[in-house]
């Protein structure tokens, strides 16, 4: 049996959608970001708080978990600056609890997600699991953090663990059933979709004069699916005892402009957009793209879907939800 924490949330909930045809899965979520109705009906769920050593306590004792997948963090970089003390509390501490409370049942497989964040403002055109690893924002170096705590914990305790570095997420499941519903909304692609149904008067772009094509940023986005797939593949090499530890990025390789994305939104829905160009933000980089060699030699994962077929099924759900 497979805990997910944090599996009503958007990637969470679409691995679950996955992972549910193979296995039995009970998902552990608080509901702060995450939704009921994205939850399959075919997991368990438990609403329970990751920080909370009782709530942990009462799933491990319950269920016979094989392993567990971590999604449940604060993730809006803006806030993580505002507000540092809530994502250190919530992405470390309570990551700490969770661990503590594995180790005490003897679990000891552990996926966890990541992000392109703890790489900073980078030096590489390609980011790989080498590049140098410089955060700018309590969100990166709270990930970071934790990569570290689960390197020692390998050593100390034989925590078996992949962790999943992974860049823009974007798109919804083909059933339409589940997609991207944040609130706020920070996502580009979510938002373009937004604006076009009505919902935004207009989409704003920071920046255009930086050293790309067309002047905006350049960025990597992979469809929720396909992550979903990396971390099944993931879990299938811990519990077959193919990996003790390792870390992988997950991207297309491939990199779109702010304003290709923008206009690949307009063919897709048939729809014009109003873009105001606004000033930089500060500390973003001019382009993101991964490097996932890694993955794909050592466990065969590729992302498969490109941007028009994520971003159309990213409409499809955005329709349905309207």
């Amino acid at each position: 049996m497979i805990l997910v924490v944090g599996g009503a949330g958007y990637i969470g909930s679409h691995t679950v959608k996955e992972l549910v045809d193979s296995t039995e899965v009970v998902v552990l979520d608080n509901l702060s970001t995450g939704h009921c109705w994205a939850i399959d009906e075919n997991a368990i769920f438990v609403k329970g708080d990751l920080g909370k050593e009782e709530d942990l306590e009462k799933v491990f004792s319950t269920y016979s978990i094989d392993a567990v997948i971590h999604f449940a963090a604060n993730s809006l970089v803006g806030e993580s600056v505002v507000d540092p003390w809530k994502y250190y509390e919530n992405n470390v501490v309570a990551t700490l609890t969770l661990l503590k409370v594995m180790m005490k049942h003897d679990v000891k497989n552990f996926i966890f997600s990541s992000t392109a964040a703890i790489y900073g403002i980078p030096e590489d055109t390609f980011l790989t699991e080498q590049s140098l690893t410089k955060p700018i924002n309590p969100y990166g170096y709270s990930k970071l953090m934790v990569e570290q705590i689960l390197e020692d914990f390998s050593q100390a305790y034989g925590l078996r663990y992949i962790v999943l570095r992974y860049f823009n997420a974007a798109g919804a499941h083909e059933s339409t059933s589940i997609g991207e519903s944040h609130d706020p909304e920070t996502h580009l692609i979510p938002i373009i979709l937004q604006h076009l149904l009505g919902k935004r008067e207009k989409i704003s772009v920071f920046g255009k004069d930086y050293d790309t094509p067309d002047g905006t940023c350049i960025r990597d986005y992979i469809h929720v699916t396909d992550l979903a797939h990396a971390h099944i593949l993931s879990l299938n090499a811990l519990l077959m005892g193919k990996k003790q530890m390792a870390t992988y990025n997950l991207g297309n390789g491939t990199g779109y402009t702010i304003k290709e994305v923008i206009e690949t939104c307009e063919i897709v829905t048939g729809r014009q957009a109003t873009i105001e160009y606004v000033e930089r933000r500060a500390g973003d980089p001019a382009q993101l793209i991964a490097s996932s060699e890694k993955i794909y030699q050592e466990l065969g994962w590729k992302a498969k879907i490109k941007l028009p077929a994520i971003i159309e099924s990213a409409w499809n759900w955005h329709k349905r939800n309207n």
